[in-house]
């Protein structure tokens, strides 16, 4: 049996994991939201040909990172010795300070992230957010998001502030379901995440913020501007 597994190159002993499509419309959802990337492009090549559209736009990709730890040490870190350890020494113990959440978007025209730090990430701190946006563009700018179809992004109390701004103030196009690795904003968390959160250790949550928030201000002075590539060329 053995060697006829082997020759047909099956492992019955092992599982390898897969993701289901969950979601009935991915198709279709995953192309609108590559037309907004397309959208993107667009605007960026007439932005370098010096036009301007009668309305003007800016897009955003949005989303949150929660449960950001602050840990803080047990004892002092002990500096690189030559000859004994080439590396920080930490101690194993550690204390938790509780966690909080990033609500992060980033400007695709522009590469400036636009961020909040909370203790949660419910429909109050996303209508928050928004009102950040509201106030960082001018007004009669089409703010367009790509985000997840999170419950907060949804809520009652969500539509309601949207309610209050003018029509097409705030333009939504959700990822599918199990697609957020179709939102730019998860590659900057991930690159935030290795230089900046990576070995973080903090007395406070107030710390934390201060350090997440210090780590925001530093890349915006250097602005990346983020570009789509995947399958962009089927966008219509």
């Amino acid at each position: 049996m053995c060697k006829i597994l082997g020759q047909e190159e099956i492992r019955p002993h092992k599982v390898r994991y897969y993701l289901e499509k969950r979601d009935a419309e991915f198709e279709q959802k995953m192309a609108e939201v590559l037309c907004v990337y397309r959208e993107v492009q667009v605007l960026k090549k007439a932005s370098a040909k010096g036009k301007r559209r009668a309305k003007p736009v800016t897009i955003v990709s949005y989303d949150e990172k929660p449960g950001i730890q602050a840990i803080a040490t047990t004892a002092p870190d002990l500096p690189p010795v030559p000859g004994v350890h080439a590396t920080f020494a930490r101690d194993h113990e550690y204390k938790r300070h509780g966690t909080l959440s990033l609500l992060a978007g980033i400007d695709l025209l522009t590469g400036k992230v636009h961020a909040l730090v909370k203790d949660r990430h419910r429909s109050r701190e996303f209508v928050e957010f928004l009102k950040l946006l509201d106030a960082a563009y001018p007004a009669g700018t089409a703010i367009k998001l790509i985000l997840e179809n999170h419950s907060a992004h949804i809520s009652r109390e969500t539509r309601t502030w949207l309610d209050t701004r003018p029509a097409g103030r705030f333009q939504f196009t959700f990822t599918p379901k199990h697609g957020s690795w179709l939102n730019l904003v998860e590659g900057f968390f991930s690159k935030f995440a290795r230089s900046v959160l990576r070995h973080i250790r903090v007395a406070s949550k107030h710390e934390l913020k201060e350090r997440i928030m210090a780590g925001i201000d530093d890349v915006n002075r250097r602005p990346v501007v983020h570009t789509w590539s995947y399958k962009l060329a089927e966008a219509a």
